[in-house]
C-alpha cells in the first residue's frame, strides 16, 4: 500500500461506472473495478457508494478480516482532506443531513394501497362465494 497520490473529489466522482469504480473508505481511495462481479453483496451495493464516502456503509456491514484483506491491493491513494466532500469518517458524502427530495423516500402508502386493494378483492371473493 505505497502510494503518495492524492485523489480529489472530482476524480472520485469521475469513477462511478462498471469500467472504472473507485470507493472512498476511511480516507483512502480504492479501485474496486475488478472486484465488481466478485463482490458477495452484489454490484449494486458498490455502485450505491461510488463517488462519496463509503466508510459508514462499509463498517455497517461488519466486513471480516478476510474481506478487509482485499483492500490493500486495490489501494490507489489518499483522499484530499480539504476537498469538496469534506471527508468525515463514519459519515457518508454530501447531502446526508439534507431532507430527502421527491422520489428519494419511499412512502408506506406505496405498499399499503395495493395491499389494501388486494385484501378487499379477496374478501369480496370469499364473502360473495364467487
Amino acid at each position: 500500500m505505497a502510494s503518495n497520490r492524492t485523489i480529489t473529489f472530482e476524480e472520485l466522482k469521475a469513477h462511478t461506472t462498471k469500467d472504472s469504480l473507485w470507493l472512498l473508505i476511511e480516507g483512502k481511495v480504492y479501485d474496486a473495478t475488478k472486484f465488481i462481479d466478485e463482490h458477495p453483496g452484489g454490484d449494486e451495493v458498490l455502485f450505491a457508494e461510488a463517488g462519496r464516502d463509503a466508510t459508514e456503509a462499509f463498517e455497517d456491514v461488519g466486513h471480516s478480516d478476510e474481506a478487509r484483506g482485499y483492500l490493500p491491493p486495490m489501494y490507489i491513494g489518499d483522499f484530499e482532506k480539504d476537498g469538496a466532500l469534506k471527508f468525515n469518517p463514519g459519515k457518508p458524502g454530501p447531502g446526508k443531513d439534507t431532507p430527502p427530495g421527491p422520489g428519494e423516500k419511499v412512502s408506506n402508502l406505496m405498499y399499503f394501497i395495493p395491499l389494501s386493494l388486494m385484501g378487499a378483492y379477496f374478501a369480496w371473493k370469499f364473502y360473495s362465494g364467487a
